[in-house]
């Protein structure tokens, strides 16, 4: 793990650059995310055996906003990256906390586990309405309708957006990959987001591929 530190103690540094204002936001937040990512490359790597290597990689973020934390406060993330070998894929998941590096171990409660494509019995499309972002496009056009005088001039254009909003939310989905396996489901399950992304359609294409060789199904 010399590598892994190695990239923790970078990470330090470029985070004790910003505060000092010696590195542009742009260049911080490029060498941030390059280095973040190659600290998981680097913790799922020590968690093959020697003879696996790495094939494939999807990266993924999402935010951790609890309900008794203030609108202004930035809120956590959580990092979720998947790495597909010839056997397996490996999932890191940690959390980047609001203005402090991700280290990837116990410090940021980071998790490291794997299915080995042997055990998956499906790989299911899930699909969700984005029932969110119609509710906000709902309350847009709702409002323009209602204060109609007071926004003669932008209150249409506000409507179509709503609508559009509405429509965009209600037509197209979320989507995602699960992998259902044998026997007792990890908790949480293996959801693959950004399907179109080009790192997922690479791991999607070995872990079907896998799949198909075996007894599994693909839906």
């Amino acid at each position: 793990m010399a590598a892994a530190d190695e990239l923790r103690q970078e990470l330090r540094d470029l985070f004790e650059r910003r505060a000092r204002d010696d590195i542009r936001d742009k260049d911080f937040r490029k060498l941030a995310a390059e280095k973040s990512v190659a600290l998981c490359r680097e913790v799922a790597a020590a968690a093959l055996p020697p003879d696996e290597k790495i094939l494939a990689e999807h990266h993924l973020e999402h935010s951790h906003f609890k309900l008794n934390q203030s609108l202004l406060d930035e809120p956590a993330q959580g990092i979720e990256g998947y790495f597909a070998t010839e056997r397996r894929l490996v999932r890191v998941r940690g959390t980047v906390l609001p203005g402090q590096p991700i280290t990837f171990d116990e410090a940021d409660q980071t998790a490291v586990d794997d299915l080995l494509y042997e055990n998956v019995q499906q790989a299911l499309m899930r699909r969700q309405v984005r029932w969110g972002e119609i509710a906000v496009g709902c309350l847009i056009a709702v409002m323009a309708l209602v204060m109609g005088r007071t926004l003669a001039v932008t209150g249409p254009l506000l409507v179509v957006l709503g609508v559009a909003g509405m429509a965009h939310g209600l037509l197209l989905p979320t989507r995602w990959i699960e992998l259902v396996p044998r026997g007792t489901a990890p908790n949480p399950p293996f959801q693959i987001h950004g399907v179109r992304r080009k790192g997922a359609r690479r791991i999607l294409a070995i872990v079907k591929g896998a799949i198909r060789s075996g007894d599994s199904e693909v839906r």
